[in-house]
């Protein structure tokens, strides 16, 4: 029996490109791992409880750890089940830093593509949700300039997808060489998105024949082994456990932080979304850590990225 104090929670829905990069992330490691399908669109109790407000997918779970952003649980990932590793190369900080650009400027890219690419045929609750997280308070008017700009925008996405296409022309089987890395899953999310969310896509991508033969052996990986699991017996483990992350600052901390300081954290830019409050448990250049409690979760550990997200000390 798997032991609930580590086994692998994943708190997602079917249709989301950031989650797909996770549950590639889990075939690369060949990881079991639980699903808890969760709904696309708010309001998410169960997860939300969880998670003390945040409502992005994917969310990971591991006892009573909550792992929030696909950065962060791909790094989580990487320390607890290190191989394979997501870096077959010396370079791993590079491939970090490629990662960023995959997960910021390139999905965001996309992101306007396929809504604004959808018009009238998007369902209003969804371009009002998506429209606010993703293009700010002026959503409206971000989705029409996104229409109106459509041949720029994949203009934009060209250029990319052409500097794949060349690095794959040697034959590879990934990006790197003959072994799949993280950077392979956070691509193969963008195009999986494109290919099955914009009625372009499918054509755009034939022209990139190397890029299309590293989808499909992306695509062959799989997700591993999952079973189903409900959001009640997710949040019911969550409080039979205690969180088990580390307790501590690094030093040169540029907010000062302390374990206890009073912090909010959330995406840095506005998408209108709960911040999610709590004491600092652990931070360091790459992740924060804080501790919240409920009495309908207990006492959980959520952990943010610290690159992308905002830490407000109250």
């Amino acid at each position: 029996m798997p032991d609930p104090a580590t086994e692998l929670v994943f708190h997602n829905y079917p249709q989301s490109p950031v989650a797909e990069k996770v549950r590639v992330a889990f075939g690369i490691k060949n990881l079991s791992w639980r699903d808890v399908e969760i709904p696309r669109l708010p309001p998410k109790p169960m997860l939300t409880a969880l998670t003390g407000g945040y409502r992005r997918t994917p969310v990971m779970q591991i006892g009573a750890d909550i792992y929030c952003d696909s950065q962060c649980i791909l790094h989580e990932l990487e320390r607890r089940h290190p191989m394979p590793s997501f870096m077959p190369k010396s370079d791993a900080g590079l491939m970090w830093c490629f990662g960023r650009y995959s997960d910021g400027d390139l999905f965001s890219l996309a992101i306007k593509i396929v809504l604004g690419s959808a018009g009238d045929d998007l369902p209003s609750d969804f371009a009002q949700d998506r429209g606010r997280l993703y293009l700010g308070e002026d959503w409206a008017a971000g989705l029409k300039r996104a229409n109106a700009q459509l041949p720029h925008l994949v203009a934009q996405l060209r250029a990319p997808l052409s500097w794949m296409n060349e690095q794959l022309k040697d034959g590879h089987a990934f990006l790197l060489g003959p072994d799949p890395s993280a950077i392979d899953a956070q691509m193969y999310s963008n195009i999986w998105f494109l290919r099955g969310r914009w009625s372009g896509g499918p054509l755009m991508l034939s022209e990139f024949s190397a890029l299309e033969r590293w989808e499909d052996n992306v695509r062959a990986i799989g997700h591993a082994t999952w079973s189903g699991m409900s959001a009640q017996d997710a949040i019911a483990r969550a409080k039979s456990l205690e969180p088990t992350s580390d307790i501590g600052v690094a030093p040169n901390d540029p907010q000062d932080l302390q374990v206890g300081t009073l912090v909010t954290v959330s995406p840095d830019l506005d998408g209108g979304e709960q911040p999610v409050a709590g004491k600092v448990r652990h931070a360091d250049a790459h992740t924060i850590a804080i501790e919240r409690s409920s009495e309908e979760v207990g006492t959980v550990c959520v952990h943010f990225p610290r690159a992308g997200y905002r830490v407000t000390v109250q």
